[in-house]
């Protein structure tokens, strides 16, 4: 079975920057697009970020020029780097696989931002 461990997450100043990191656990892992996830109001969790097995990238728009998501084949990480961090931003962030969510949650990386 998949596991997902977030960690990173951390309270902050607006405009300040923040890493989050996800391991996860399972050979499934190299093949399989992974992304980053936040609650949305009217949503259980909205996408904000997602990379490929290769590389390829794509973000929400609110989060484009801000937020970078990479990963690391090898060991198993997914990482989301975020800068200029901003109060809406306030979230607890999981990862998971894209588009469908094939592993249980886990327990997330709580980010707060204050202005």
């Amino acid at each position: 079975q998949v596991q997902l461990v977030e960690s990173g997450g951390g309270s902050v100043q607006a405009g300040e920057s923040l890493t989050l990191s996800c391991a996860v656990s399972g050979d499934i892992f190299t093949r399989i697009i992974m992304g980053w996830y936040r609650p949305a109001p009217g949503k259980q969790r909205e996408l904000v970020a997602r990379i490929s097995s290769g590389g390829i990238t794509n973000y929400k728009d609110s989060v484009k020029g801000r937020f970078t998501i990479s990963r690391d084949n090898d060991k198993k990480m997914v990482y989301l780097q975020m800068n200029n961090l901003q109060p809406e931003d306030k979230a607890v962030y999981y990862c998971n696989s894209s588009p469908s969510t094939l592993c249980a949650w886990g327990q997330g990386a709580q980010v707060t931002v204050s202005s």
